[in-house]
């Protein structure tokens, strides 16, 4: 087994949602998948300075404020993965050009179309816990390859498929 701490932001702005469409990055879990912008907290980091530094270095957009939403569980294969989700929508600076970012284009994506994204099954339970909650909620999700065959809020299970 193996087990990672991340980050994984949500920017909002008029323009809708940041989402980074994973095309660059080889043996990736997420290719071809629309996310938001984060990763592995490095050692000594705290989940808020490694939130900071990643979309910084991914966008190169500096928050200003932003807020801890959530703790999510993943369970995929052999992985489990304790993701800290965050959200902003005060940040400054010139965004990277959209395909300049390494792991692969950024876009500004209305708030609405997000769903209709190629994204991860759960990533929709946490999109909606987003508009609905204003608490922190810890999530865990279970998949087996691609598919979600699991998933709990706050310790509860949620009935699947959603």
């Amino acid at each position: 087994m193996n087990r990672y701490e991340t980050t994984l932001c949500y920017l909002y702005s008029s323009d809708g949602v940041l989402m980074l469409h994973r095309t660059k990055k080889e043996n990736d879990i997420n290719k071809d998948k629309y996310i938001g912008v984060g990763g592995h907290i490095e050692h000594g980091e705290s989940p808020e300075e490694c939130v900071l530094r990643e979309v910084w270095e991914e966008t190169g957009l500096t928050m200003k404020s932003f807020r801890l939403r959530g703790v999510i569980t993943f369970v995929i294969d052999e992985i489990d993965e304790v993701t800290f989700l965050y959200t902003c929508d005060d940040f400054e600076g010139e965004m990277r050009d959209g395909d300049a970012c390494a792991e692969g284009e950024l876009m500004w994506v209305p708030e609405e179309k997000v769903e209709q994204l190629p994204i991860w099954p759960g990533d929709k339970i946490f999109f909606r816990l987003l508009k609905t909650r204003q608490d922190v909620f810890s999530l865990k999700l279970t998949y087996v390859k691609d598919e979600l065959i699991a998933a709990s809020v706050d310790g509860k299970k949620i009935e699947l498929p959603l």
